[in-house]
């Protein structure tokens, strides 16, 4: 795939959401020939504020992590769909690009958040107020006042907005829809879907399931409380709903 300047382009990106097993995802596609991923998940390009000047963007260094010009180019970077700009500017890189999206319970996700974050003690804070009083710490996040990389908990899972500003970017047809427990429990067949979405050939036979990145096996000194899944229903309610109206089928019931 090409630009208008006949550059080689980026075809595709797992664009989201994190913790919801986009690890897994980029082992199973980085396994398909017809298709070239960097070595390392993660380009973190679109959402790059420091080393990339958005006025006039450098491609080169990006386009360095690929080699196989005649395979279909693509990466998994899941802050992308919550990132501000990164769609717009994906779409200004090409129009054309295909997002792969997956989802989970917004509610497992949030907690399977917080597990990483605490397990690299990026976060010491307890869970229960981490959704609550914590959130206020994302006012305070630069250069995006309500925007955080690590402390995002519930804001990452206000999937009716981040999917409304997708298609508002992108036709329906270039954004494909899956869950978690699809993935998870049909990895054969999400993986074909996924193939016939990119245009490419699918593996054949059945593929076994991958298992990557599992929580650290620590003391977390918290537990999901059912007061906390009270708290964060309430607080999905609205975004559960709009996600459903835009095209988001998927039913939110499995657990970690």
């Amino acid at each position: 795939m090409s630009g208008a300047d006949g550059e080689k382009r980026v075809g595709f990106l797992v664009a989201g959401v994190q913790k919801a097993g986009t690890t897994a995802l980029f082992d199973y596609l980085a396994e398909i020939p017809a298709l070239e991923l960097p070595s390392v998940k993660e380009a973190h390009f679109f959402d790059d504020e420091e080393q990339v000047d958005w006025a006039a963007p450098d491609y080169a260094p990006y386009h360095a992590l690929f080699g196989n010009p005649d395979r279909m180019w693509g990466e998994a970077t899941p802050i992308y769909l919550y990132w501000p700009n990164a769609l717009e500017r994906i779409r200004a890189y090409n129009p054309a690009m295909r997002l792969i999206l997956i989802f989970r319970d917004p509610i497992e996700r949030a907690w399977s958040h917080w597990k990483m974050e605490y397990a690299r003690g990026k976060e010491t804070e307890p869970f229960a107020w981490c959704i609550r009083e914590g959130r206020a710490r994302m006012a305070e996040s630069t250069p995006y006042p309500g925007f955080h990389r690590v402390h995002s908990y519930v804001e990452r899972g206000f999937y009716g907005r981040q999917l409304a500003r997708a298609l508002s970017l992108f036709p329906r047809e270039q954004i494909l829809l899956l869950g978690s427990k699809g993935l998870r429990d049909d990895p054969t067949g999400t993986i074909g879907s996924i193939c016939t979405f990119l245009g490419v050939p699918a593996p054949g036979g059945e593929i076994p399931p991958k298992i990557s990145r599992p929580a650290a096996n620590i003391d977390y000194q918290a537990t999901l409380s059912e007061s906390d899944v009270i708290f964060l229903q309430r607080q999905f309610a609205d975004e559960v709903e709009r996600f459903a109206l835009s095209g988001g089928n998927l039913l939110f019931h499995e657990k970690d």
